[in-house]
């Protein structure tokens, strides 16, 4: 279970960094989901090769229908949480987002896969969500009250319906069907790739100048957002129960509040600490259970 826990914080740490240099970027639109999508697919193309050149990849009907599932709601999910960060706040559409995800991820956990519910468990659950809230808000409720947190409500909603939705089904995927992490992962952004392409092909002069000034965090994100999700799905498949992962992947929130303070310059305040130490109690509570 430790070795497990210890993927999930590893991509929680990456899933921040490169969230830190994919915030920049929101204004560029879908034609940015598509560039860091190619670099997924040309960055870890080898690596599926090799695995499937010794065999490791084994298909069933049931498989490449989750595959093509999770490669559908992972482009709804990009396209929601780049229009999300256009037209809403930062500070509200992200922890929205990441908050929600794990509660329906768990409960649909708890629900639909047969996972034990425990005091401990349901305890860690509240504690990562409430400390998510505090690093984001800083104690006010005022931020959800400007236009901008409205619309950030609504779409980091979205976002996070998507994310349980997505969670949920690769969970299945590599615990139940045996699909290989690095491979599901690969064929979901090829998936991305190829179904925005047609919309990129319609000005390719517009998305190039769009991208301008944005190639290296193209770049950057699409070669570590896979690394940081195929450590999440490594961790489902080695035994770890989606309950755990879930939440626990929301640390980044955490990370990327230490990363605000020491990269960015941001202040930190009490609010902002209390909910680093509510997550880190969470973690420990969901760890124990």
């Amino acid at each position: 279970m430790l070795g497990s826990l210890a993927l999930v914080v590893l991509a929680a740490l990456i899933h921040a960094v490169w969230n830190l240099l994919a915030k920049r970027s929101a204004s560029v639109g879908a034609t940015f989901v598509f560039a860091y999508n190619l670099f997924s697919t040309l960055g870890y193309a080898p690596l599926v090769l090799w695995l499937a050149l010794r065999g490791e990849l084994h298909w069933s009907l049931p498989a490449l229908g989750c595959v093509v599932a999770s490669g559908l709601i992972h482009l709804a999910y990009s396209l929601v949480l780049q229009r999300g960060y256009q037209v809403g706040d930062l500070s509200v559409v992200y922890p929205v987002a990441r908050g929600t995800g794990p509660l329906l991820s768990s409960l649909c956990a708890f629900a639909l896969l047969g996972e034990r519910v425990t005091a401990l468990g349901i305890a860690g659950l509240i504690a990562v969500i409430g400390g998510i809230v505090l690093i984001a808000t800083q104690g006010s409720l005022a931020a959800f009250r400007t236009p901008g947190g409205h619309a950030g409500l609504r779409w980091g909603t979205g976002c996070g319906g998507l994310i349980a939705s997505y969670t949920v089904v690769d969970a299945f995927s590599v615990k139940q069907l045996g699909v290989v992490p690095i491979a599901l992962d690969w064929f979901s952004n090829m998936m991305r790739f190829v179904l925005l392409a047609p919309v990129i092909a319609r000005d390719p002069a517009g998305a190039w100048a769009r991208m301008q000034g944005h190639w290296r965090s193209a770049a950057a994100v699409g070669l570590l957002s896979p690394l940081a999700y195929i450590l999440v799905l490594e961790a489902l498949r080695t035994g770890a129960p989606l309950s755990l992962v879930a939440p626990a992947r929301e640390m980044s929130m955490m990370m990327g509040a230490l990363l605000g303070l020491i990269v960015l310059r941001e202040a930190v305040g009490p609010w902002r600490l209390l909910g680093c130490a509510l997550m880190v109690g969470g973690v420990v509570l969901l760890g124990l259970r």
